[in-house]
């Protein structure tokens, strides 16, 4: 395959190490063109002076200075803030965007990327969550494809592979159960941010990690497999599957299923989105099924795990209520790592502001950015009130 240009927004993240792991074991088929971060100045410069990219962008705007005094000898450009991000991934060089920033941040620069007609390789699932019809139309627009890294995402992908022609029946995102699988609300009450971040199966950033303990993880792939495979509500479905080695399925017209299975381990998706249609070789561990005689699968627990079935209902209503459920449910996590909301707590949070910020049916970008805004001061209000808290 010719040698692709990659920007990876988001590099000191777990998806974003991940992926520079890739570009080591294929230094043939990747060029790093941008790295990007908003916080961890240190490992940033550490991987800029090992892949020499053309562009990095830090950004928090206080460690500018920083970064471009630790790269100044290097003949490396060095910006920050989101608005040259934003800039940053039209450069013409660039052939694949990775865009594996966490939450609402990422949807600026990947509308821009997608304008540029740069292609798509999302992480980002807030991305679709927030605008998934705004995002999706400028790509079919565009004639961009948006190739999903999410692990679920992927394996519907690599399902659909061959089969673009036939109409899907309904899919089927596996999910762990996370780290409270068949706990009750009593239960759910007293634990800590240090239990919930404890994932099963899964090495991820901490806010996904809250996010799959919440099930609210499950919730937003729900909202993204709708944007991303064409789908309604009902023709996605969730299932409880502890071991994680399926990692979804496709059921068609004919009501034959397929699945993609392997070891839960991220390098795998990201690979694939960063080389198709290729599949390129790995020394990733391989799957054993005597390792795994017992695969197994459970309902999810909606009426414990509220986030579940909150994101059903935002999907439902359309319009601006998806990008209300992200922006609560942003703040409910950071109160909860912060340990200034109980786990059960950050659902009742999600669900006043789902019932108390103002509804557009049909948002353009400035909507979603305003009611990304009102969200978060009313959700702020509510804690600072202790209203439900």
């Amino acid at each position: 395959m010719q040698k692709r240009n990659i920007a990876i927004l988001g590099s000191t993240g777990s998806i974003g190490t991940q992926a520079l792991d890739v570009v080591r074991s294929h230094p043939e088929a990747f060029q790093v063109e941008v790295l990007s971060a908003q916080n961890n100045a240190s490992l940033l410069i550490e991987q800029a002076a090992e892949f020499k990219p053309n562009v990095v962008v830090i950004g928090n705007e206080d460690l500018f200075p920083t970064v471009q005094s630790a790269l100044e000898s290097l003949d490396i450009k060095v910006y920050c803030g989101i608005q040259a991000l934003a800039s940053v991934v039209q450069m013409e060089s660039i052939d694949l965007v990775l865009t594996s920033m966490v939450g609402y941040a990422g949807l600026l620069p990947t509308l821009k990327a997608i304008e540029a007609g740069k292609s798509i390789a999302l992480a980002n699932k807030e991305t679709l969550v927030v605008a998934g019809e705004l995002v999706t139309e400028a790509a079919r627009k565009k004639g961009v494809n948006i190739y999903p890294v999410d692990s679920e995402h992927s394996a519907i992908f690599q399902c659909l592979v061959g089969e673009f022609h036939n109409p899907i029946e309904k899919i089927i995102l596996t999910a762990s159960g996370g780290p409270f699988r068949g706990k009750d609300r009593e239960f759910l009450k007293t634990v800590t941010k240090a239990q919930a971040l404890k994932h099963p199966n899964w090495v991820m950033g901490a806010k996904i990690t809250i996010d799959s303990a919440s099930l609210m993880n499950k919730g937003l792939e729900v909202i993204e497999a709708k944007w991303l495979f064409g789908l309604e509500a009902p023709q996605i479905e969730v299932v409880v599957h502890p071991q994680s080695i399926i990692h979804s399925l496709v059921q068609f017209e004919d009501g034959s299923m397929k699945a993609q299975m392997g070891l839960p381990d991220m390098r795998l998706p990201i690979q694939f989105a960063l080389g198709y249609p290729n599949r390129m070789p790995s020394d990733f561990p391989r799957f054993n099924f005597m390792d795994y005689p017992t695969l197994s699968f459970e309902q999810p627990d909606a009426k414990t795990f509220r986030n579940l079935a909150l994101a059903y209902a935002a999907l439902e209503r359309g319009g601006n209520a998806c990008c209300i459920l992200n922006a609560a449910n942003e703040v409910a996590v950071a109160e909860f790592l912060n340990d200034r909301i109980g786990f059960l707590e950050m659902s009742d949070l999600i669900g006043e502001c789902l019932e108390k910020v103002s509804y557009q049916a049909n948002p353009s970008y400035e909507d979603y950015v305003q009611t990304d805004t009102e969200t978060r001061r009313l959700a702020a209000e509510l804690l600072k009130s202790h209203s439900l808290y």
